[in-house]
């Protein structure tokens, strides 16, 4: 696989730069550099790219604000001198953040990660969603492998998702909402249960008096969900 990308910065040494980067990673092709937000907007109205290594602070139009403009298919990668952007940037789905001066090692590991995430998120078909062995997730300003075998149960607390796996003392916070997570889980291997709620059944220690047991943590079962559990459980539609 080849991510296509476009590099944005109004700094000709900056653009050089990742330039460079591109050319010598064999998985990324260069599409094309520009020296502003509204040039690069333009051009992906003619030609929509993977991926964009782009500024934050540029004049007229800043890479935050292009970021909510860009295709469906389109993600960033921000490259910035400024690190008080790092929240605000995983917001408008950036896949990475990188802090100027930028080495080859920390662009290499971006484009890794975004290579990752294009395997998993562009493949399109729900047989391949049903053979995923893990996901990946925003968390602490990276992109964290989330391996499904070790994932228990998810927690949705508005903006965020609580993740968590066997054997971590520790769930993983990811800015997502519980809906977004469900949409890239195998059908086959979780449900939801409640609306904050998403669970693996076959990693539970039991089922008591409406809740499912995960070592020391019991998830409500809802009535609006506790059906489509009982068929998921057993095979067959609940009796009526």
């Amino acid at each position: 696989m080849k991510l296509t990308c476009y590099v944005v910065d109004d700094e000709p040494l900056a653009v050089e730069l990742i330039e460079g980067y591109v050319r010598k990673t064999p998985f990324l092709e260069l599409k094309g550099s520009f020296y502003s937000a509204s040039a690069t907007f333009e051009a992906l109205g003619r030609e929509a790219v993977d991926l964009l290594f782009c500024d934050i602070q540029m004049p007229e139009l800043s890479g935050m604000e292009l970021a909510r403009m860009l295709p469906e298919r389109t993600r960033v990668i921000f490259t910035t001198a400024f690190s008080n952007y790092a929240v605000e940037g995983f917001r408008v789905n950036a896949l990475d953040y990188l802090l100027k001066p930028i080495s080859y090692n920390d662009f290499l590991s971006a484009a890794r990660r975004a290579l990752d995430w294009f395997a998993v998120a562009g493949s399109g078909t729900e047989h391949v969603r049903r053979q995923t062995t893990s996901i990946y997730v925003k968390a602490d300003y990276r992109l964290v492998r989330i391996d499904l075998d070790r994932l228990l149960y998810a927690e949705g607390l508005k903006d965020y998702v609580k993740l968590y796996l066997e054997g971590d003392e520790h769930p993983v916070l990811s800015l997502m909402t519980l809906k977004s997570l469900e949409e890239q889980l195998p059908p086959d291997r979780f449900i939801r249960v409640h609306r904050s709620y998403i669970v693996q059944p076959s990693r539970m220690t039991c089922l008591e008096r409406g809740r499912m047991v995960f070592g020391n943590a019991r998830i409500p079962v809802s009535d609006t969900y506790r059906s489509a559990l009982t068929e998921f459980l057993t095979g067959q539609p609940p009796v009526r």
